[in-house]
């Protein structure tokens, strides 16, 4: 016999309720339509610095290629910490479809230590009025993402908040999944 709760993904919507199990310090960051990087700088005073963990071609898992409409044979993936003064507040697993990555796209593919961000809240990108899709969850040791995590970060414990965004860069859909590390929360000035 199947559980239902088995089918289910990880994964809701941010109007779904799901919210209100976060930490009240982590729903803000949850729930935030804008760039996540400019939020922390912001609250931090400071630039963030980008850590690469990895940016490779690889293939998508079952949960992420639910977020696309359509077959996606190659992407490209990129990890980043976005750190402050050497401390991982926040990893960014992105998933960047090769047909998102081409034409006038193509510089998304050489972001360096740049954030993402840059690229999809540069003050020159026209952004849509409709919000994004984004989705959050509350991750455990089970969890792919809190795994990659934890492959960077020793003595992690269970569990973490992410959010998962459905962007679109001219059109071309990139998913963003950022995942809350435990310095966010108890960083004094991060409201």
């Amino acid at each position: 016999m199947i559980h239902r709760n088995r089918l289910r993904s990880a994964w809701n919507r941010v109007g779904s309720g799901e919210i209100h199990r976060a930490p009240r310090k982590l729903q803000p960051w949850l729930s935030d339509t804008g760039s996540l990087t400019q939020k922390i700088e912001k609250a931090i005073g400071q630039k963030l610095e980008v850590q690469v963990l990895r940016d490779c071609p690889q293939s998508l898992n079952s949960d992420e290629s639910r977020y696309f409409h359509f077959k996606i044979r190659r992407c490209r993936v990129r990890e980043v910490l976005l750190c402050s003064n050497g401390t991982p507040l926040v990893m960014a697993h992105s998933v960047i479809p090769t047909l998102s990555a081409s034409g006038s796209n193509h510089a998304v593919l050489r972001l360096g230590t740049k954030p993402l961000g840059a690229v999809l809240f540069s003050k020159n990108r026209k952004h849509s009025k409709a919000k994004p899709p984004r989705d959050i969850a509350r991750l455990d040791k089970r969890s792919q993402l809190w795994k990659r995590c934890s492959k960077h970060l020793s003595g992690l414990s269970s569990p973490l908040w992410a959010r998962r965004t459905l962007y679109r860069l001219k059109g071309h859909p990139i998913l963003v999944n950022e995942v809350f590390l435990p310095a966010l929360q108890s960083t004094s000035n991060i409201r």
